[in-house]
């Protein structure tokens, strides 16, 4: 899945996702474009040491968006996360043009 390629940091999977246009919307910032989506993903992984994500509604698919609701898993030096979050993406022509996302730390 091409998803799981952009966030397991497989080189040109953003390129081959979104289109150059495409803008991401995150709680505290814009992403423009499948380079700074790619540096977006890398500086989040940073964060930890393994992160998964198991999705857990969707995709729903609507004309042209997608959207799904999952659960991320992460670990850290103090140990092991997790956090859910719901994403809505707008496609055209085969890519993803625009990205909303909405997370929040569990327990």
């Amino acid at each position: 899945m091409a998803l799981d390629e952009l966030w397991s940091g497989k080189p040109g999977a953003a390129e081959q996702l979104v289109a150059k246009d495409f803008v991401g919307h995150w709680p505290d910032r814009d992403v423009h474009g499948p380079a700074e989506l790619t540096a977006t993903v890398a500086e989040i992984r940073a964060m930890f040491t393994e992160i998964t994500f198991d999705l857990q509604v969707g995709p729903i698919v609507e004309g042209d968006f997608v959207a799904g609701r999952w659960i991320g898993t992460a670990t850290t030096a103090e140990g092991t996360m997790s956090f859910f979050g719901n994403d809505v993406l707008h496609v055209d022509q085969g890519r993803f043009v625009e990205y909303w996302t909405a997370s929040s730390a569990g327990s």
